[in-house]
């Protein structure tokens, strides 16, 4: 029986939609030595993480913690644990990540209303205070920044209609967190879940999440230990949360000073989750975010400037991820594959309406820089000139660095 050689993955630029390449400093976090689960240097930086990431959220909740899966087992975790069957929810669909939470939402047993636009485009206040008036739901569940499309839903408001009708605000801030303006308590949001993966510029495989008192007491209300590790006077709900591993009120109590056993930590990511944090926050989250905000704008010029159109309402576009729609005549996955085997540089496609019409390219977390993003326009006007696409020459580059000279 032969045995497959040492891993060697081939060197790549990833400049999709994520994910994106893990800073080197998040990967060296990864290789520091395990300790036990109930280890005091454990148990202290797990409460590191929670204070760096309540900084990232902009929020005093208190339980901002990890969930131990990739950024949709903590959509799951977030919904299961507030959701019962036949609770009112109310998802606005933009892209395919709102179609995700309404499918998580129903396999919840919950009833589901949507409001939809087009792909592209946001969510209008009004269309949601509309809906919000005739559904009352407990749950409206907003994609902050869907990267099927690459806009950011605006959140103005949101918080005041929950409050209004009684109801939690949840948000998906997978591809937004830290690269985009959140702020967590001051828009409102009862929980917010996202990923490494994207801006934070780490791997997937944790998800940071935060949970507001209100929706803390929620989830605590359905609260039910699992015998084995039941003391006495604990709670046995009659109708407990439906799954064990994203029980949330489990979770809660493993973060918590008792330290309830529920799963082991994944000690590795929890490292590679705290130095994400941290170095974010080092750099100061403003200016993280301003350093999206940059990098974006440049790839986005440099995409017009080789006579591109970019997909999608720029005005409420993500900083770190654009749309460039797939020139007529042009064989978009033709080009993702030269552009990965000539010169080792990955570009997303998109999913439903727009698949094979819009390709993705990030600029997020450790790839937001400057020479990652006049690589990827070099690479992606020669490519498309070997197509036989015609367009200026170094134009790409050209208005990108037009960006950046204005910028300096």
């Amino acid at each position: 029986m032969t045995l497959p050689g040492p891993l060697n993955p081939p060197s790549r630029l990833l400049m999709g939609p994520g994910p994106i390449n893990a800073d080197p400093r998040v990967l060296r976090a990864m290789s520091a030595p395990l300790v036990g689960q109930y280890d005091p240097f454990m148990t202290h930086a797990m409460n590191e993480v929670m204070d760096l990431y309540r900084r990232v959220f902009v929020t005093a909740n208190r339980q901002t913690l990890l969930v131990d899966s990739t950024a949709r087992g903590a959509i799951e975790a977030a919904l299961v644990s507030v959701l019962e069957p036949g609770d009112k929810v109310l998802v606005p669909v933009m892209g395919r990540f709102g179609h995700l939470l309404v499918e998580i939402a129903q396999r919840c047993g919950a009833e589901v209303h949507t409001v939809e636009v087009p792909w592209g485009q946001v969510a209008p206040y009004e269309l949601i205070a509309d809906a919000m008036a005739k559904v009352q739901p407990k749950l409206l569940a907003v994609v902050h920044g869907d990267t099927s499309t690459t806009v950011a839903q605006p959140f103005d408001g949101f918080g005041e209609l929950c409050a209004r009708y009684g109801a939690l605000l949840y948000a998906d801030v997978t591809a937004s967190i830290g690269g985009n303006e959140f702020l967590t308590d001051e828009w409102g949001v009862d929980i917010a879940t996202g990923g490494l993966q994207k801006c934070l510029g780490g791997p997937s495989g944790s998800a940071p999440a935060t949970f507001s008192p209100r929706a803390e007491g929620v989830i605590n209300s359905r609260k039910s230990i699992e015998a084995g590790i039941r003391a006495e006077g604990d709670e046995v709900a009659a109708h407990p949360i439906r799954s064990n591993y994203f029980d949330m009120s489990m979770v809660f109590d493993y973060w918590s000073e008792r330290r309830l056993n529920h799963h082991t930590e994944a000690t590795t990511m929890l490292y590679a989750a705290r130095e994400a944090a941290r170095i974010v926050l080092e750099e100061g989250l403003g200016n993280f975010q301003a350093r999206h905000a940059l990098h974006g704008r440049a790839m986005m010029e440099g995409v017009r400037g080789l006579g591109l159109e970019v997909f999608g309402d720029t005005a409420h576009k993500m900083t770190n991820v654009v749309g460039v729609v797939i020139p007529e005549g042009v064989h978009g996955e033709a080009v993702r594959t030269r552009m990965l085997e000539d010169f080792g540089i990955e570009i997303g496609t998109s999913f439903g309406p727009l698949a094979g019409k819009v390709w993705r390219i990030g600029t997020m977390g450790y790839n937001a820089r400057q020479d990652a993003v006049l690589t990827t326009l070099a690479a992606l006007e020669a490519v498309l000139r070997r197509e036989g696409f015609g367009l200026p020459a170094g134009g790409g580059v050209d208005e990108a660095y037009r960006v950046y000279g204005e910028a300096s």
